[in-house]
């Protein structure tokens, strides 16, 4: 069942929440909690109330990259998004046409051979689309040139539409960004850990809850077609696995920060349901078809009714409880995106046979 509902314009989020009034941080935000069919209406402060001693937040450590480049096509002018670094060198990238508003419009990629002039010189040459049959990402040969050295010098933050102005690119970092020795990163801001503070994060661990880093670089997403997404880099290391083993093990429930952590976690695990230390590229799409084996929660964004992420959702959760929430959020007038609001999906409570329930608050 897919989530059917319309979100208007005006609750796209045009800039980040420190911005929109004084006295406002990152965590000024609103969230919303699915639990089961309950659907209840939070500040994101209130987090460490919402979770108990016990449960474990994975959360990605990528760090997000400034992946738009000026370019030119012969005398035309095209911004080159810089999605993926393929195991050979080669980049998988987007080609898109500046707006004239500062943002940009999808534009057909290819062809095979086209070659595009960066900034500073560089320049890269179209050689195959990443996908038979798909024409949004091309694989490209840089010659010559130390893509990450580009980015960092040439490079500015992938925007949309909907937002209002550029950001710096610390505005795209979250707290549990870590630097990578080689340079690679996301192209897009694992968006769903950017309300996390660190004194949210210091609250959260002196009340027992307990964090598994994990790594997924995303590519640039497919903000108009709505895409699946492509094959992308993650690592889930040793301590992360055990932790998220013990978690399970012990009762606790084991809450993805994002997406990405569910793609990279569940990427790890085995039919078992045991998570395994890996590394490498996945191309595993969590559909409620395929369902999750690991996790049972996830903090996310709220996304377009069409992105392929709602598959992800509806997997953790049902479709039923996804469109109720989805439902709430539009009525209560939530901000989608990557600067707006959260949404929390938490598994039904669920009464033990024989156990009293405390009266203690």
């Amino acid at each position: 069942m897919r989530t059917v509902v319309r979100v208007p314009e005006e609750l796209s989020a045009r800039v980040p929440a420190e911005q929109r009034g004084p006295g406002r941080d990152r965590d000024s935000v609103r969230l919303l909690v699915s639990r089961g069919g309950e659907v209840s209406h939070h500040a994101f402060a209130e987090l460490p109330l919402l979770l108990r001693a016990g449960d474990l937040l994975v959360v990605n450590t990528s760090p997000t990259l400034a992946a738009a480049v000026d370019g030119r096509i012969g005398h035309a002018r095209v911004v080159v998004h810089f999605s993926t670094r393929g195991d050979d060198g080669r980049w998988a990238v987007e080609l898109r046409d500046p707006d004239g508003r500062g943002t940009t419009r999808p534009r057909a990629g290819g062809p095979a051979g086209a070659e595009v002039c960066l900034a500073g010189d560089g320049r890269l040459v179209l050689e195959e689309p990443m996908t038979a049959g798909g024409g949004r990402l091309w694989w490209a040969r840089v010659p010559d040139v130390d893509v990450p050295a580009l980015l960092r010098r040439h490079g500015r933050p992938v925007r949309y539409s909907y937002t209002e102005r550029d950001q710096p690119l610390s505005a795209y970092q979250t707290v549990f960004a870590l630097p990578s020795a080689d340079g690679a990163g996301s192209a897009e801001m694992p968006s769903a850990a950017r309300p996390f503070t660190t004194r949210l994060v210091t609250e959260l661990v002196s009340r027992g809850v307990r964090f598994a880093p994990v790594r997924l670089h995303t590519g640039v997403s497919s903000a108009e077609a709505h895409e699946p997404p492509s094959p992308e880099w993650y690592e889930v290391p040793e301590a992360s696995a055990r932790l998220i083993n013990a978690g399970r093990a012990d009762g606790g429930r084991i809450v993805a920060v994002g997406t990405t952590a569910v793609r990279a976690v569940e990427s790890a695990a085995g039919p078992d349901g045991v998570v395994r230390a890996r590394r490498g590229r996945t191309e595993l799409v969590v559909t409620p078809r395929r369902g999750v084996r690991v996790v049972d929660g996830l903090l996310t964004g709220l996304h377009e009714p069409e992105a392929s992420h709602l598959l992800m959702l509806e997997a953790i959760a049902g479709g039923a409880a996804i469109g109720r929430a989805y439902t709430a959020a539009v009525s209560g007038l939530y901000l989608w995106h990557e600067f707006g609001d959260s949404h929390l999906i938490l598994p039904a409570e669920t009464t033990h046979p024989g156990r009293c329930s405390s009266n203690q608050q």
